[in-house]
């Protein structure tokens, strides 16, 4: 798996971290099953410190994409290249949205306002 960062990107690293994973597991570069090299494998990969490398995996498995397993280290969950793709344009609405002056929950009143 090989990942990179852009130095150009103002977005926090782990956001950074957790995105290019995430383009890794849509791309089919990773899939369902898969095991992840270890944290400090991708942190000395990225040149980043292993803690934000863990907050972006940490981010990933609450998005439901990773699975963390003691003893087996961190795999890509069953259906994390489907719900990959929706979950990029999910975090894209947000950013314009709060660009634009919404906030989530104003998001959320939209939806539950859809048909």
């Amino acid at each position: 798996m090989l990942l990179r960062l852009d130095n150009r990107d103002t977005r926090p690293l782990h956001e950074q971290v957790a995105g290019a994973i995430r383009r890794a597991i849509a791309e089919g570069e990773c899939r369902p099953g898969d095991r992840l090299p270890s944290a400090r494998d991708l942190s000395q990969a990225l040149d980043v410190n292993v803690n934000t490398v863990l907050r972006g995996l940490r981010s990933l498995r609450d998005d439901g994409l990773l699975e963390f397993r003691r003893g087996r280290g961190v795999t890509v969950a069953k259906g994390a290249d489907e719900r990959s793709g929706l979950l990029d344009q999910v975090h894209a609405l947000v950013t314009e949205a709060a660009r634009l002056g919404y906030s989530r929950t104003d998001l959320i009143e939209m939806i539950r306002g859809l048909p």
